[in-house]
């Protein structure tokens, strides 16, 4: 039938588009269903051109065409970052209508009829013809443009909804912008009929958040606005978008695909790919002889491992969406667990790039192909967490056994440390879960503060420690970044520059020496009250405030891996300290340059805005928080509200303060 959608909060009106009413919910989650497996494939699709992309002068570009190529790069990962956006947001939609999340989807090459005809999707690696495939996906509805020369829908069927069938069945729609349209009006047609409330099955008990997972954007869905925003959101970011902005996916590709048309016209010769070949295969028996079949022994290897890790990273999204209601620090160690992996893939997935594809030589290289082999669905909930580390393991195993021969830098390293992680979140959590009762969702009311921690003065004869019957104070030289909060707010106790006693706590009131140490941002003053007064407390509001051109400044209930517990400290994140994870002031050295006022990244309010913050400084690699946080930038506007978070502290990250894997082609060491 022929109907006007009209979505308000889109504000677009789509006269004369073909489409039929959503008549069930069945059918409204057979719609969700294929609109996460597009956005899967399309980020599959957009991975495997930035994996095909050159990282050095000797492999046959200059230095200016480097940049470009780390630029395009770079802006090929953001947008399939927010697919994966897109993904999540579609799996809360499930789940709040009571279903349960979707990560499978067909493999490449796509078997004809998965899509409509006019959406092909292949691996390709970067190139001219990739660039304005992945615009044409992308293209804003009142925009038409051919598609990918190497893409010519040779192919022409037609999805006709089937009204005599109570199977849902699939439809054709131009656009994914379409499809959406399609489920918005469905959602609202459903909540007319079914009510809000049973529309709304799911009743919030596996929605996942920015908090929870560390992804930009993120939110739950648990109403009709909720819903609508969630469309929304995908929409106008991506496919479809029916007035696109500057920083949409369709806008970033064609900026892309202009600069690389003016490099290509300064040297014809330029080519910032490898020639990898097209839907590579590794273990299909109906193409065992293809001639895009991997048969290069190390190759083989190397896609098989990335194949596995991608498996591995699916089966535990699936864990951290699972309909059920998990601990929230459950779910947060999942999701950080499976965003390791991630990184892990990426690696690998690059060493496939420039790898051989067959085993007698020839123009084309081995690709990571993204196979999914059987089920990537749910676990048993009381032993997955136990399953996922034995995976793990084993990955480490085989990953370790790769580097003999070439370079994995991190990855096996990583993956134990995933490991870890997820055996001890098998061992806090799910040998519980068959034993305890039900965790019952959390109300918004804040936590009282943590009890207080008591800090012990060392020796009492200790140049860096003093007291009074009133107040002790004690200053760690090692942590100090020369703030001069301190010389300046109380000058007569903390005497710079003389020889002999420079710390005089007899010289303030105890009240103003305990306000002097709390200020001191890197927590190189503490002090223990003597005379009964209040002894230093977490705060009520974890704080993470980045600092221009300097380190992490911290003010919560700390747990750093390997320190005692405070409650202020300031982490390098120039990569150059000589006291890491604490900054030493080195980046005034080094000249580190990085801005701490970062723009504002939507999330939901914290239903809890205090409790212990753990903080893993991983090895030769980011740091891993855990626990609530708002991340600030230097003039104190909220950057994010997390519950996760993986910051930058190699100094070389292109997306500070957040970890994008720079660490593991820089060089970054952790123990220098």
């Amino acid at each position: 039938m022929t109907v006007n959608i009209h979505i308000p909060l889109l504000g677009v009106i789509l006269d004369n588009t073909t489409t039929s009413p959503v008549k069930d919910r069945e059918e409204l989650l057979f719609l969700l269903a294929e609109a996460a497996e597009f956005e899967h494939t399309v980020m599959c699709s957009y991975l495997f051109a930035a994996m095909s992309l050159k990282r050095s002068t000797d492999e046959g570009v200059t230095a200016e065409e480097l940049i470009a190529i780390e630029r395009w790069r770079n802006e090929i990962r953001i947008v399939a970052v927010q697919e994966m956006l897109h993904l999540s947001l579609v799996n809360n939609m499930l789940a709040a209508f009571g279903s349960a999340p979707h990560f499978g989807r067909p493999n490449f090459p796509v078997p004809l009829g998965r899509f409509p005809a006019a959406l092909e999707f292949n691996l390709a690696p970067f190139s001219e013809s990739t660039l304005q495939h992945f615009l044409f996906i992308e293209r804003p509805l009142e925009i038409d443009i051919p598609d990918g020369t190497a893409f010519r829908h040779l192919q022409h069927y037609h999805r006709e909804v089937r009204a005599d069938l109570v199977s849902p069945t699939p439809t054709d729609y131009p656009s994914q912008g379409h499809l959406y349209h399609t489920i918005a009006t469905g959602i609202d047609a459903l909540a007319k009929s079914l009510g809000v409330e049973a529309l709304f099955a799911g009743h919030g008990e596996a929605q996942v958040s920015s908090a929870q997972f560390a992804l930009p954007g993120l939110f739950a869905v648990t109403d009709l606005a909720s819903a609508h925003r969630a469309i929304e959101e995908i929409v106008i970011q991506g496919e479809g978008a029916p007035a696109h902005s500057e920083d949409s996916h369709y806008a970033r590709f064609r900026l892309v695909l202009e600069e690389l048309k003016q490099l290509k016209a300064s040297r014809p010769d330029f080519e910032p790919a490898f020639s990898v070949m097209v839907n590579p295969l590794l273990a299909d028996p109906l193409h065992a002889r293809s001639h895009a079949s991997v048969t290069h022994p190390l190759a083989m290897r190397v896609v098989d491992l990335g194949n596995c890790l991608y498996a591995l990273m699916l089966r535990t999204f699936a864990q951290v969406f699972a309909p059920n209601p998990l601990p929230q620090p459950m779910r947060t160690g999942l999701a950080q667990a499976a965003t390791s992996v991630m990184y892990a893939l990426t690696s690998v997935g690059d060493a496939a790039a420039r790898l051989p594809l067959k085993h007698e030589g020839g123009k084309h290289h081995a690709g990571l192909n993204f196979d999914l082999q059987g089920s990537v669905g749910q676990l048993v909930q009381h032993c997955a967490a136990q399953i996922l580390s034995e995976r793990a393991t084993q990955l480490a195993e085989v990953a370790r056994s790769l580097e003999r021969d070439l370079t994995l830098p991190g990855v096996a390293d990583g993956l134990d440390a995933v490991a870890r992680k997820l055996a001890k979140l098998h061992a806090d959590f799910e040998v519980h879960l068959l034993t305890s009762p039900p965790v019952t969702k959390r109300t918004a009311a804040v936590p009282a503060p943590a009890a207080p921690t008591t800090v012990m003065l060392q020796d009492p004869k200790n140049p860096n420690a003093a007291r009074t019957d009133a107040i002790a104070i004690e200053f760690d030289t090692k942590r100090c970044i020369h703030s001069r909060n301190c010389v300046l707010g109380a000058p007569r106790v903390f005497l710079a520059n003389v020889v002999g006693p420079w710390l005089h706590p007899e010289a303030t009131t105890p009240d103003d020496m305990a306000s002097v140490a709390r200020n001191c941002p890197s927590g190189a003053i503490t002090y223990q009250r003597l005379d009964g007064g209040p002894q230093e407390t977490a705060p009520e509001v974890n704080v993470l405030r980045v600092r221009e051109n300097g380190p992490y400044a911290i003010h919560a209930d700390l747990a750093i891996d390997g320190q005692a517990p405070m409650f202020r400290t300031t982490l390098c994140r120039c990569g150059k300290s000589r006291n890491k994870p604490f900054c030493d002031s080195t980046h005034l050295e080094v000249g580190f340059t990085a801005t701490g006022e970062r723009a504002v990244i939507d999330s939901d309010p914290l239903e809890s805005r205090c409790g212990e913050l753990s903080i893993n400084p991983t090895t030769n690699g980011p740091l891993e928080f855990t626990g609530n946080l708002e991340i600030c930038g230097g003039t104190g506007h909220t950057i994010q509200r997390v519950q996760t978070a993986r910051l930058c502290r190699c100094g070389g990250s292109a997306n500070k303060p957040f970890c994008d894997n720079t660490h593991t082609r820089n060089g970054f060491r952790s123990d220098q």
